[in-house]
């Protein structure tokens, strides 16, 4: 039932992956990693005879010391040159991958995988250590939630999300590249319409429509700005993404429009109780310019599946909109790689991420800590957690071709458009890099990594 108030790929080898320790040295023992992994699983029955708890017996506790993690710990300090801090790193992304591998890989044993993280967890910390501990720790929290479903789960004041959140734009072009290149879009989009109504499946604390409403306002043509309508897509229950939380929003919203004369009303549309989109929930109105919202990347979406997801994609395609704009994290390849493959892939991701918000405040430790905690260790839960249910069902790939299988069409992104987002990384540390990936998206990448990308859909009723 709807709730309306009106409140006035590309891959990248092994040398490229980020600066954050220096994988190409570490990707000299592949083979005989592998193999490792292998010698673990041929003796995993040896060692390990009942699942961790906190009154497992000593016997079991003992299996922390065994030949087989002593021998991850320990293994190929000379390829190192000596440097303690480079030969950790290796053993926590050796440890990772034991993990992973003993978690879905072809010998299966969580056992031996609750082990490996618990040895795991004695070693690192989201609270201290360098880059690659502090992420070390956050994927170890995210294979034991794997291991002990649901296990991660934690909640955040709403006075850390809104800190965290600046920070994170402070830190990066990333929010600002999403949000901007969705509202470049939408205003080319509707440039001639006097009704806007937008749907957005998670507009947090509302700022990216705060922009959108000063450009709307202050065309070059002088005409007046449309009517801008929001309906902001939410759920029962608390959290960021409640029905007061978000409705405290829209308030926020109204009172900024009437403070520069833009026309607004906003709405609440709630999913069911299984995050389930009825497209019969929202209120429409003829002569309205539709207009789909998703972003799917930090800090957004920590917490909603991705049936929850798919519903809402393909519900709006039914609404014939003008365009859909969605922004997602750019994983790297899918295909046939297994779950060991993809979290590699994902580790790969957050190194690249973490090295990024260092450059951004290489000084402000305190402050760097709280965006990883907010935003980044429950962003890598999410992503674990959907790479092994994906592989569980053998289906996994970006929302992107996911709309292009239901049958959006691409929606060209204008020459304006991708100007605006190199100006935009500009003004931030010169890591960051534009990329034009199709007609319709742009990515956002870190050297040479693709951190995230923008792009644009419409039905085909309404393709350019």
């Amino acid at each position: 039932m709807a709730t309306t108030t009106t409140t006035g790929d590309e891959g990248c080898g092994w040398n490229q992956w980020s600066p954050v320790i220096d994988w190409e040295e570490f990707s000299g023992g592949e083979d005989d990693f592998h193999n490792l992994i292998d010698s673990i699983m041929d003796d995993h029955n040896v060692v390990i005879h009942q699942p961790y708890s906190p009154d497992t017996s000593e016997e079991y506790r003992n299996n922390l010391s065994s030949p087989e993690c002593n021998t991850l710990m320990s293994m190929d300090e000379e390829s190192c040159g000596g440097d303690t801090e480079d030969c950790k790193g290796l053993r926590l992304v050796h440890l990772l991958m034991a993990a992973a591998e003993a978690l879905a890989g072809a010998s299966r044993c969580r056992e031996l995988a609750r082990v490996i993280l618990v040895r795991l967890k004695e070693l690192v910390s989201p609270n201290v250590g360098t880059n690659m501990e502090r992420l070390a720790s956050y994927f170890t929290e995210a294979l034991h939630g794997l291991i002990d479903a649901g296990k991660y789960k934690e909640e955040h004041r709403q006075t850390d999300v809104l800190a965290a959140f600046q920070l994170l734009q402070d830190m990066s072009p990333y929010v600002k590249f999403g949000h901007f290149t969705a509202n470049q879009a939408i205003l080319e989009a509707v440039s001639h319409d006097r009704r806007v109504h937008i749907v957005d499946y998670d507009i947090m604390e509302g700022i990216q429509w705060a922009s959108l409403m000063q450009a709307l306002v202050s065309r070059k043509d002088g005409t007046p700005p449309p009517h801008l309508r929001i309906t902001a897509v939410s759920r029962g229950g608390g959290g960021r993404c409640s029905f007061g939380t978000v409705q405290e929003t829209g308030r926020r919203l109204t009172s900024f429009a009437a403070s520069i004369g833009q026309p607004f009303s906003f709405h609440q549309c709630r999913l069911d109780a299984a995050e389930t989109f009825k497209p019969s929930s929202l209120r429409l109105v003829r002569g309205e310019a539709l207009v789909i919202n998703c972003m799917l990347h930090l800090p957004h979406f920590n917490h909603r599946s991705p049936d929850s997801i798919a519903s809402f994609l393909s519900g709006s395609k039914t609404l014939n909109p003008r365009i859909v704009t969605l922004v997602e994290e750019e994983m790297g390849p899918t295909g046939e790689q297994g779950f060991v493959g993809r979290f590699m892939d994902s580790l790969q991701h957050y190194s690249a991420m973490c090295d990024s918000l260092e450059a951004g405040f290489p000084m402000h430790g305190r402050s760097r800590g709280l965006v990883e905690r907010v935003f980044l260790g429950p962003r890598i839960a999410g992503s674990l957690d959907r790479i092994f249910r994906a592989h569980e069902d053998g289906d996994v790939c970006s929302w992107g071709q996911w709309l292009a299988g239901i049958g959006l069409s691409p929606w060209s992104i204008s020459f304006s458009n991708h100007c605006q987002a190199k100006l935009l990384i500009g003004l931030y540390n010169d890591g960051y890099r534009v990329e034009e990936l199709a007609v319709n998206k742009l990515a956002l990448g870190w050297k040479s990594r693709r951190l995230l990308s923008a792009s644009i859909w419409c039905s085909q009723d309404n393709d350019m």
